[in-house]
């Protein structure tokens, strides 16, 4: 195709594009029209959580966002961290505060620092394991949300159950081998 034939074709659907809905728009109904403070260190419920390896945050709740973005702050990141795991429909950010922190995502590991960042794309296993003398500090964004905002209710309910694939199964995501060693 010419690229004025191109450019004629674009052009035109645009008016027809808009009238469409788009393929991931979620109901703005849903999301919330306040603004949301959450203080360093602080959950946005005001709930003390943790994994057994850090305590982790709410910054940004699912129905925040209409489902679009889920947000933890891990700190106190000692040593130990997630399995090896991937999510089926989840991209995860993962932005290193403070501390030194162990990446695999995929087949390739990396060692970040504060002020580094790493994304694991939906369907990459990846985990991850704070290193250095002292703990680390991160946040990390699930989008979209997906089920990541009940598992971390329950994972911080009982911490056994991070080495439980049917656990990680019921959350949309498959657990594929052990935690990172340091």
């Amino acid at each position: 195709m010419k690229r004025r034939n191109f450019l004629k074709s674009a052009v035109s659907a645009f008016p027809i594009a808009l009238t469409q809905p788009f393929a991931l728009a979620i109901d703005p109904s849903a999301a919330s029209t306040e603004e949301q403070v959450v203080l360093a260190t602080q959950d946005r419920f005001g709930k003390a959580r943790s994994l057994g390896f850090s305590q982790i945050a709410f910054k940004t709740a699912t129905a925040d966002t209409g489902g679009n973005l889920f947000m933890i702050e891990h700190s106190n990141l000692k040593s130990g961290g997630p399995p090896l795991h991937f999510h089926l429909e989840q991209e995860e950010w993962f932005y290193v505060m403070e501390g030194q922190v162990l990446f695999q995502v995929g087949g390739k590991r990396v060692q970040l620092k504060a002020g580094d960042s790493v994304l694991a794309p939906r369907m990459v296993p990846h985990a991850f394991a704070a290193v250095g003398a002292t703990p680390a500090k991160m946040l990390i964004a699930f989008s979209p949300a997906g089920k990541m905002e009940q598992f971390f209710i329950a994972a911080a309910k009982q911490t056994a159950l991070l080495q439980d694939a049917a656990f990680f199964a019921k959350y949309d995501m498959k657990l594929v081998g052990p935690p990172l060693k340091a």
